[in-house]
């Protein structure tokens, strides 16, 4: 059983499931996205002392710290207990690829050394990417009015065109970012 369970759910058990949670969701009036819960979560600790834009009735959103904990209680579940180290199956094109650009022990692990390594945080392009990259998330997810999981899976099951053009950009971006910006940096 756990075998099973350490396995990828197909896309016919893990879509539906997400087409419960957004059903679930709008029937009961509640939109869907990480960026909210975020901006709950520094309403709770007082923003609205900073910015206006937190100054809202946080009570009111409670559910969605119950989603943070759960999406981090999930993300350590799936990544310690449910994650099998198995050899990733890629195509030799793209093995060869990611060695040119430098990586070594590509296709035996999820997350590259070469990028998520611990010395990365004191390195330069380290620093660049995830302060650069977290202020790009958290300005774009405003800017955007919402972050990607809210626009592409609520915005989108919902039909809504600015959801449809936020996430054409989140695709291009991060296309950009993989073909031409970190090629740079690394």
């Amino acid at each position: 059983m756990i075998e099973f369970i350490k396995q990828p759910w197909p896309w016919y058990v893990a879509g539906p499931i997400i087409s419960l949670v957004m059903f679930l969701l709008v029937y009961f009036g509640k939109n869907f996205g990480m960026s909210a819960n975020l901006r709950t979560m520094c309403a709770m600790a007082g923003g609205d002392k900073v910015a206006d834009f937190f100054d809202f009735d946080w009570k009111g959103q409670k559910w969605n710290l119950v989603f943070v904990l759960g999406a981090i209680f999930g993300g350590f579940v799936g990544g310690y207990l449910l994650t099998d180290n198995t050899v990733i199956d890629l195509a030799p094109a793209t093995i060869a690829s990611l060695e040119n650009l430098g990586f070594s022990n590509v296709g035996n692990q999820y997350l590259p050394d070469e990028i998520f390594g611990m010395d990365k945080l004191t390195s330069l392009p380290g620093l660049v990417i995830l302060l650069g990259g977290g202020f790009m998330v958290g300005f774009g997810a405003r800017y955007a009015g919402g972050c990607t999981s809210g626009h592409a899976i609520s915005g989108l099951s919902d039909l809504q065109i600015p959801s449809l053009i936020a996430v054409v950009g989140f695709f291009i971006g991060g296309l950009a970012m993989t073909y031409f910006i970190l090629p740079i940096i690394y």
